[in-house]
Formats: structure tokens, sequence, C-alpha cells
């Protein structure tokens, strides 16, 4: 069978465009890592992520290039600073490492699943299989060192069950406790508890290295809804007698010279606020009390807000690079005129 050149579809341009960007920024962040940790132990895993950023930059770059497509500016040597003293604690680095192995699993998966063109599901699939390997190695290590923040126990069940009335779905009630939560709803109450808990850090250690106000300010808030999204979420749990996650507090030094530009700090916080929102819609679509999916939809609305406020300062200091877009035909039709 002959084969012929396939163009890239627009799903497929815009995932390599969103991996471009994402891996251009790691490896700013990962090079900064590189220098400042002390632990030898974690250094490998620091490498390792490095190398899978640098091999998917130069693939892309290629392939960019193939498709005679404009290679994305992303992030260079211009956004980080090595020499800038160190911000964040070592055990800190390794739960960085693991959520965002973890955000690029959600990652790739999706860009596989969209894909149809034979080269890039082969580099998608690639990459789900390295992120998941680090992400692997870096629980294994933290698991080793006892930082790892498990979720919640529960007692196995003794028996198979079923649903008998149409009161498990409510979540609320004036005369009756509400049930207790699930399995599957304590575990993602505790896995958005702790995105929460490494977004807070995140975005308090960019405001505090941030020589903007408009961008400090918008960090702190950014630290205050993860605050508060937490003890929403710990409320819940506790309601249920169940404990919430516990982790360190020890996150961030006193440092203050900026070891990354403000325009990759946004750029990093606006890609988490949109992983929370598709993390609070999975976790809402897998909820069956309707208390939790109003809740996790309340607090989608306020994330989707902030990434708003966040996506306006990024284009009024021209941080914000604009994806591949489609033609505006109706402009092309008033040219000829």
């Amino acid at each position: 069978m002959t084969k012929h050149p396939t163009q890239l579809t627009s799903a497929e341009i815009a995932c390599i465009w969103t991996n471009y960007m994402q891996d251009s920024m790691s490896k700013c962040v990962l090079t900064y890592f590189l220098q400042t940790v002390k632990d030898e132990d974690i250094r490998p895993l620091i490498q390792l992520a490095y190398d899978i950023s640098c091999g998917h930059i130069e693939k892309l770059t290629t392939l960019f290039q193939q498709e005679q497509i404009p290679l994305p500016t992303g992030f260079t040597e211009e956004d980080v600073n090595v020499n800038a003293p160190r911000l964040y604690t070592d055990a800190f680095i390794l739960q960085y490492l693991a959520h965002m192995a973890r955000v690029g699993m959600l990652g790739y998966s999706g860009f596989t699943s969209m894909g149809a063109r034979k080269d890039l599901k082969t580099y998608f699939i690639k990459g789900l299989r390295e992120t998941s390997d680090l992400f692997d190695q870096t629980t294994d290590l933290l698991l080793e060192k006892g930082l790892y923040i498990r979720a919640p126990y529960i007692s196995y069940p003794t028996k198979t069950d079923f649903v008998d009335t149409h009161k498990y779905l409510s979540g609320f009630s004036l005369f009756n406790k509400q049930r207790p939560l699930n399995a599957i709803e304590i575990s993602h109450l505790y896995m958005n508890s702790v995105t929460n808990h490494i977004g807070s850090k995140l975005s308090l250690s960019f405001a505090q290295i941030s020589p903007h106000k408009e961008v400090q300010n918008w960090m702190l808030r950014g630290r205050d809804i993860s605050r508060k999204h937490m003890r929403v979420f710990t409320r819940i749990l506790l309601d249920s007698d169940i404990e919430s996650p516990i982790s360190s507090d020890v996150a961030i030094t006193d440092a203050t010279t900026p070891p990354f530009s403000d325009k990759l700090v946004m750029f990093h916080m606006g890609m988490l606020s949109a992983t929370g929102t598709g993390n609070y819609a999975t976790a809402a679509s897998a909820s069956q009390r309707t208390d939790l999916i109003i809740d996790y939809e309340r607090l989608s609305l306020e994330v989707a807000q902030y990434a708003k406020d966040g996506a306006d300062i990024m284009i009024r200091n021209k941080w914000m690079e604009q994806p591949p877009t489609t033609l505006d035909k109706e402009k092309l039709v008033k040219k000829k005129e």
C-alpha cells in the first residue's frame, strides 16, 4: 500500500505546541533545581526529568521544521537565573517532581488520544512511558524518605452491596446525617488537597521572588484560593471522620532573588490552574453525592476567574504567546474588496 504524506490536524498542532511550551518551561525549572539541590539521592531524578524535557524539545523542534510551522518562542535561558539563591527545600523539589510527572501523564494520555499520525502517536506514547517511569521513581524515593502523602485508609468492606435508595445521591438533608463518603469520593478529595498544597507553596514562592506588585498580588491570591479549597476538602473528610492529608510545612526558603522570569511563573501557574479545573471536573463526574458535585463546580468557577485575571496580566505585559490560529476568512474577503 502506497503511503502519502499527511498534514497535521489542528488537534495535533495544538498538542505539539502545548508540549513544546511546557517542556521548555520545565527545562528552565529543572536547570535551576540541578544547581540548588543538595540531596544526592534526588539529583539523578532531576537529571532524568531534565533529559526527558531536552529530548522532547529536540524532537519537537525537528517536527516544527519539517512541517514548516514557526517554532514557538517558549522559554529560554533568559527566563532562568541559575545563580539565584536556593528557593526550595529538597523535600519540596522531590514532591514537585512527582506532581509534575503526574500532570505529564495526564497530558500525554490526552495528546495520545488526539493524535492520528503514526509518528506523533509513537512520540506521545513514548512521552507517557517516560513520565510514568519518572513518577514511579519519584514516588519510590518519597516513600523511602517518609515524605509520600498517602491517601486516607478505610476499613475493608466485608460484603458487596447495592444502592437501595435515591437518598444515596443526596448530599443535603435537614433531618438525616449525610451518608459517609465512598472510596472514589475520598480519593478525589485527597488528590485535590495534595495538588492545592503544592499550588499554595508554588504561588507563595513566586510572589516572594517577583519584582512586580501586580504579579505578587495575583500569586498571593492564588495561595489564598488554594488554602481555601484545602479547607473545604478537609472539612468534608473530617465530617466523615477521615483525616486529611498531612505534609511538612517547610517548602520554601527566605530567598527573594528571582530564579525565574515573571513570564515563566505566570505561565506555570496558569498551566496548574487549567490542570486543577480538569481535576475538579473529573472529581465532580466521579462523585455521587450532590453536595460534592456542587462544591467542585463552585470552586471550578473561582479557579477559572483566577486564571482569566492571570491571562489579563500576561496580555498587558506581552508575556502570553499565542497558540497557532486558523485564518480569519472574513478579513481575507475584505482585503480583496
